[in-house]
């Protein structure tokens, strides 16, 4: 019965978000319609009265779906991911909406504004979107004090990066820079992910290249950190590549890895077939669909090369249980999302959780962590 109803309020909710707030958000700039909708969100988190009404309409938990991850509690595997609560302004009412985490961030070193504008793009036949935002925040002073002494209903963690601007550029610049954001967000987050990985900063990706990213970790490990420690990744490595900045991680304090970032390999085939809109800007990393099945191969990649020593974050073209689920069944521990959200509506997240629900038991499944891998488990 509880099922039937959560089905049948998910579906008001979908076809009000379609029929009549997606069109509207679908008329203006798409970076207005986000600082709009963050605004909304900070007025309902702040409430005590707004906070469980939006609970009623969007929330859905069940026991089948927690679990326990490098010693952090998870009601529901589905995170937001990094990049679209920038400055901390969501952590009360993202709990609401559904989501069993969220990363906040990236967070740099120093304050942020970002790339000129325009900046973010919708690609709506290819359900992407484009984005160019250059790590704009507040800069982890202020996001740190906005943290500091708060209380959150799921774990909240902070993805850090390097400031985007001509005076990071140099590797020796950037890890001062990074070294800066970990030690101010060391205090206030439940992990921090070391973003390595931003398609659209001054200066490129430098720590993606072994020899970089083995002196980025060795000067951020003097910090003192007890709780895990992530790296996310692009999709557009090689597997040499790859299996270079694993290696370097084996010898870190690395719990894990997301995979993935946006891309901006323009280049790729198989981003280029499935990329239907005419005006594909050239700059900015693509997200959505066209990532998904890449994302997912460097998630079945990992896991199989590293058989579980590593926790895997899958990220990127999740619009449905099913899409949460292959990448699961790949390898992936948690899922984080955004722009599947941004097509298809707030209800999303319980729908991939209770359709998760309904895939593990047909499965056979007690707990998701049983599906973690089960791709490449012996039968």
């Amino acid at each position: 019965m509880k099922e039937e109803i959560i089905k049948r309020r998910n579906q008001l909710v979908g076809f009000l978000y379609q029929k009549i707030g997606k069109p509207i958000f679908f008329k203006f700039d798409p970076e207005n319609v986000h600082d709009f909708i963050t605004a909304v969100g900070k007025l309902l988190g702040g409430n005590p009265l707004t906070r469980p009404l939006t609970n009623i309409f969007l929330n859905y938990s069940h026991p089948t779906l927690t679990q326990t991850v490098a010693g952090i509690n998870f009601k529901n595997p589905i995170g937001l991911a990094a990049g679209f609560d920038k400055n901390a302004g969501l952590t009360q009412i993202m709990p609401a909406v559904g989501f069993g985490h969220m990363e906040v961030g990236s967070v740099t070193g120093e304050p942020c504004d970002g790339n000129p504008k325009p900046r973010l793009w919708r690609l709506p036949k290819s359900q992407a979107l484009v984005v160019y935002y250059g790590l704009k925040n507040d800069g982890c002073e202020k996001i740190a004090e906005r943290l500091y002494n708060k209380k959150f209903k799921i774990p909240v963690g902070v993805s850090v990066a390097k400031t985007n601007c001509a005076l990071t550029a140099t590797p020796q610049a950037g890890i001062a820079d990074y070294v800066k954001a970990f030690e101010k967000m060391k205090g206030v987050a439940d992990y921090i992910t070391i973003n390595i990985s931003c398609p659209n900063a001054f200066g490129g990706q430098p720590f993606t290249k072994a020899e970089d990213l083995d002196t980025l970790l060795t000067a951020i490990e003097k910090i003192s950190f007890d709780k895990p420690t992530f790296l996310k990744l692009p999709p557009d490595l090689s597997r040499a590549e790859l299996d270079a900045l694993l290696a370097v991680s084996d010898r870190h304090r690395v719990s894990g890895f997301i995979c993935t970032n946006l891309t901006k390999d323009r280049t790729n085939e198989q981003i280029k077939a499935l990329l239907k809109d005419a005006d594909i800007k050239t700059v900015g990393g693509i997200s959505g669909r066209p990532i998904a099945e890449i994302s997912t191969k460097t998630i079945s990649y990992l896991y199989q090369k590293t058989q579980g020593r590593y926790i895997i974050i899958g990220c990127g073209g999740i619009f449905s249980a099913t899409d949460a689920y292959e990448k699961i069944k790949a390898g992936a521990t948690l899922i984080q999302l955004i722009t599947g959200m941004i097509y298809k509506g707030p209800q999303l997240i319980s729908e991939i959780n209770s359709g998760l629900v309904e895939l593990l038991k047909k499965d056979g499944y007690k707990n998701i962590s049983e599906a973690v891998g089960a791709d490449y488990k012996k039968v």
